[in-house]
């Protein structure tokens, strides 16, 4: 195996020091007894006080809750609406109006949050006016606001796979008289799992991380958990929010390398199995 020069290794090394130095000293000072996050009580330290300021703040644990449902249901509608964007766009080929659909779904991708925020709120507030829905702003209006930009993340990732599928296991599958719903369940499906995967849980951490769009789109009551770090931020840095992060952190890379060893073990087993029907045929 070919050795890292001692330059690409020095890049290396400062560019994971630039971006994950930060959230080490976040998780440190998460047990810092101080509450001043700056200065580290070495007398005291560490201390898992701060964790239990965190989960006796109802306005935090509600703010989170409400995230993850509005996380959830995003990416749920995305990974909808993406894979039959994409199936459309990589199976039917060049029907009418092909371009102007591609545009389109990939458009929130560029477009800047504010400008989406924005015209989403005019949107939501015309509609309440015309027909009465929806009724003011809130966790509805948000997570609509939120699959209307994921959906095109979806698209991009469904798109790459269906993209380089073998479309000769489908066609097997068609002569041997399965129909067009069961080829889809049984071949098209577990091929395109990791991909749909990977779309979903991109689809949640963008509409968990986002506050410009959840901004516009949201009312009272309806806080996000973002949205709230974020004015909570703007009047000083509070330990509680330190032990915030770490908890957010220890999730999203639990659930990141949990997914990753699942979809590794998948492809692993399909190999053994393509090499197995391999070895059968030759037979």
């Amino acid at each position: 195996m070919r050795k890292l020069s001692p330059l690409v290794l020095a890049m290396l090394v400062l560019g994971f020091a630039f971006l994950y130095l930060p959230i080490l000293a976040m998780i440190v000072y998460s047990f810092n007894a101080s509450r001043l996050v700056t200065v580290w009580d070495a007398a005291n330290s560490p201390t898992l006080k701060w964790y239990g300021e965190l989960f006796a703040n109802d306005q935090i644990l509600e703010a989170a809750r409400l995230s993850f449902e509005i996380a959830a249901l995003t990416a749920t509608g995305a990974v909808v609406l993406g894979t039959l964007a994409a199936f459309a766009l990589v199976r039917y080929g060049a029907f009418g109006g092909r371009a102007l659909f591609t545009g389109l779904t990939t458009a929130p991708m560029v477009l800047p949050e504010v400008i989406t925020g924005l015209s989403l709120l005019l949107l939501f507030v015309a509609l309440e006016s015309m027909i009465g829905w929806p009724a003011g702003r809130g966790q509805l209006t948000t997570t609509i606001a939120h699959v209307t930009f994921t959906a095109a993340y979806v698209v991009v990732v469904v798109q790459s796979r269906l993209a380089t599928m073998d479309r000769s296991l489908e066609e097997a599958a068609m002569d041997l008289g399965a129909r067009p719903w069961k080829v889809f369940f049984v071949v098209t499906l577990p091929i395109i799992a990791p991909a749909i995967a990977s779309g979903w849980l991109l689809a949640f951490i963008l509409s968990w991380d986002d506050v410009v769009i959840a901004s516009f789109v949201s009312g009272p009551g309806s806080t996000t958990l973002p949205m709230l770090i974020f004015s909570k931020v703007r009047l000083g840095v509070s330990p509680d929010i330190n032990a915030l992060a770490t908890i957010l952190v220890l999730i999203v890379s639990t659930v990141v390398v949990g997914l990753g060893l699942l979809l590794y073990r998948r492809e692993r087993q399909r190999q053994r199995e393509v090499r197995a029907a391999v070895a059968a045929d030759s037979r």
